[in-house]
């Protein structure tokens, strides 16, 4: 029997809980450079893609000119509207403009951070347990709820804005072109608290809330099929 969530139903301009982990719940990210790597495979797929590096090369004392071959884009196909990644596995909101953009976006993504972390550290086989994991989202207030459990979910070992996750980009502390945070901002009055009473900013919604497993956040952990 196909594992929870296993089956995907895609739909265009529709918003998705995309995540996985390691085979064996192994690490996927052994170190910093194992984070930042991942996180440029996001900017080279979902930036708009740049003016192609020329190139020359000689043969026989020939020269020859062209364009350095790019990785594939979704740009124009999928948004990221949040994100957090843990040593063992990694959670993304995704929107959708078009019904098979996320399925070859993971794609991409999947087979070229595997290669490069085999190649690292010298091992061969699957890093992830099986393909990636979709939840269709079709209500708001699930949508709202996804995108605080994604910023809560590494804040047991590191600082919460100390993460590798979008939650920098929701308080105003970094801007990531990539990172579209608009979608879930414009429900609230501010995205930062402008005092300690404040209850409506985004990271009130955030920072005050606490985790009751009766409640929809339940539903959203891994499951371990």
């Amino acid at each position: 029997m196909p594992s929870k969530n296993s089956i995907k139903l895609y739909l265009k301009n529709s918003y998705y809980h995309i995540y996985n982990r390691g085979v064996e719940k192994r690490k996927i990210f052994q170190d910093e450079e194992d984070y930042k790597v991942f996180l440029s495979f996001l900017k080279v797929y979902l930036e708009p893609p740049k003016e192609q590096e020329k190139l020359e090369f000689r043969i026989n004392n020939l020269v020859f000119h062209g364009t350095k071959r790019p990785l594939n884009n979704f740009s124009n196909e999928v948004e990221l509207n949040a994100y957090c990644l843990i040593p063992n596995h990694f959670h993304l909101l995704i929107y959708q403009k078009t019904q098979k953009a996320i399925e070859f976006f993971m794609r991409s993504l999947g087979t070229k951070y595997s290669q490069y972390f085999n190649k690292k550290y010298e091992r061969v086989g699957y890093l992830f347990q099986g393909t990636y994991k979709a939840v269709l989202i079709e209500k708001d207030l699930y949508l709202l709820h996804l995108s605080r459990y994604i910023h809560l979910n590494p804040s047991k070992e590191t600082p919460l804005k100390g993460t590798y996750s979008s939650y920098g980009d929701y308080l105003g502390l970094r801007k990531t072109t990539w990172v579209k945070s608009q979608k879930i901002l414009e429900f609230f009055r501010s995205a930062k608290k402008t005092s300690l009473k404040d209850m409506f900013s985004y990271q009130s919604f955030v920072e005050d809330y606490a985790m009751d497993s009766g409640q929809i956040l339940g539903e959203l952990t891994i499951d371990n099929t």
